[in-house]
Formats: C-alpha cells, structure tokens, sequence
C-alpha cells in the first residue's frame, strides 16, 4: 500500500457566493476521529462531489452538514457549520427547523409506505400545510423538478413503493424538495440503481441546481466528473485537494489525487 504524504493539500477558496461552509470541523465516533479539522466552502447553486476511498470520511462529513450524526450515541461534532451566519452545530439550533433548509437524500430509494401523493405531502402536513390547493401545487412542483410528474401524475394515489428504483430515488428527491430547502445533500443517490435510471437522476440533479446548492458524495468518479462543478477528495478524514472539477480530473495538484481518480490508488 503506497504511502501518502496528507499533510499536503489544495484546498481553493470559492470564487462566488457560499451557500455553507465549515471551519475546522471534527467528527468522533467514541475515540476514532473520523473527520479531522475539516475547512470547506460551497458555492451556491453548484454541484459539489465529495470523493474518496471507502472509510475516508466523506458519507460522515456529509451526514453531519444536517446533523444527521445526532442520533449515534458514540459521535461528537466539534467544530462550527456555518449557513447563513449561523452555526448550525450550535446547541440550541432547532434541527427540526434546519433539515427543512438543509434536506438529505439517502443512497437506498426510501420511499414511505403511501401513495405517491402523501409521500410529498406527508411532512407539509405536519408543519401545519392544510391548504389542498397549496398541497397539490407543491405535489406538481416538486415533481416536476424531479423529473418525475409526466410519468406518475395520473396515479398520484398509488403506492410509492410500487415505482421502479429510479422513480423511487426521485421521489424521495421530490419529497426533500417540497420542503423548499436552500441545500441538498446526497449520499450515493445512484448506487443502487441501474445505468438508465443513474443517468435520469444526474440529469436532474443538473437541472436543480438552477434553485438549489447541491452537495452528493459518489463512489462514482465518471458521475462526479459529469455532473459536478467542484470536487473535494477526502483521505483519511482529511480534506486533500478541493478545486474545479475539471482540474481535479485532468491536472490535479496532489499525488494522491491523481492517483484516485485515475485508477491507482493504494
């Protein structure tokens, strides 16, 4: 296994208006820190990929971006997540209200177990959305901008587990969009699906970062170089390199780097 020399990095500063950032962010699980002293920046209404080998730290920098590592007993946050001046790591943030800024999609297509409508409309409702109007306006919208409405707006009621894998994943993007969130984040939202399905989903995550900050970690490095406008390379719970992805692709500054996404690695 070839030695890497982490303490070298290439970390730019974005050029536009940032959507969210971190500073020196630690992620533990009991005394393994997974995430050491992380410093990134994304750009509004840009992709980002977060790639890496297996274990590097990416799908647990990411999950803690919407405080999703809450709910494991071993893990401690330290460091501040900064989105619109506030520190989203803070104590008394309500992470209720954020996740509806910040939503997240899952690598598995985790549909409720309702129909397609309810599935948009189910957490409209239990912010207090009554509305029928409004409800089915945001069901079309959402669905829409998931590049799924033309081909489920005529069974609205049918189950949602009854659609394909792909139709699944973009209904659950449909369903974080609904909320009107400023920022997706996306663990590996085309691992379990077939090619077909893999490239309706890049095309939409594309299409959505006309209104939305995107922010995917991928296994993928074709899909990352397809659909991404930047590119972070994690190892060993360090941020390495972090440019345009073009650059990242075909003249990375890093050793490392270089030898990832060309095949190389380890």
């Amino acid at each position: 296994m070839k030695e890497y020399n982490w303490d070298e990095r290439n970390v730019i500063t974005m050029p536009g208006e940032i959507a969210l950032h971190t500073e020196d962010l630690h992620v533990f699980y009991g005394d393994n820190e997974a995430i050491k002293g992380v410093d990134l920046e994304f750009e509004k209404n840009k992709i980002t990929a977060l790639i890496g080998p297996s274990g590097c730290g990416k799908s647990t920098y990411l999950r803690s971006l919407n405080r999703m590592n809450d709910g494991i007993a071993s893990a401690r946050v330290n460091g501040k997540i900064m989105y619109k001046d506030v520190d989203v790591n803070a104590s008394n943030i309500d992470v209720y209200e954020m996740r509806k800024r910040i939503g997240m999609v899952f690598q598995r297509p985790n549909p409720f177990s309702k129909s397609i409508r309810d599935n948009i409309t189910f957490a409209l409702k239990q912010h207090g959305m009554r509305d029928k109007q409004q409800l089915e306006e945001v069901v079309e919208t959402s669905l829409k901008q998931a590049a799924l409405w033309d081909q489920v707006k005529d069974n609205l009621d049918k189950s949602a587990l009854a659609l394909s894998g792909g139709q699944q994943q973009r209904l659950c993007i449909a369903r974080a969009i609904a909320m009107k969130p400023d920022i997706l984040l996306l663990d590996e939202p085309a691992s379990a699906l077939d090619p077909i399905s893999t490239g309706t989903v890049e095309e939409t995550l594309v299409q959505l970062k006309e209104n939305y900050t995107i922010i995917i970690v991928t296994h993928n490095m074709q899909q990352a170089a397809r659909i991404s406008d930047y590119t972070a390379f994690f190892y060993l719970g360090h941020v390495i390199e972090y440019d345009e992805t073009a650059k990242i692709f075909t003249r990375p500054k890093i050793q490392a780097t270089e030898d990832y996404v060309s095949g190389h690695f380890g």
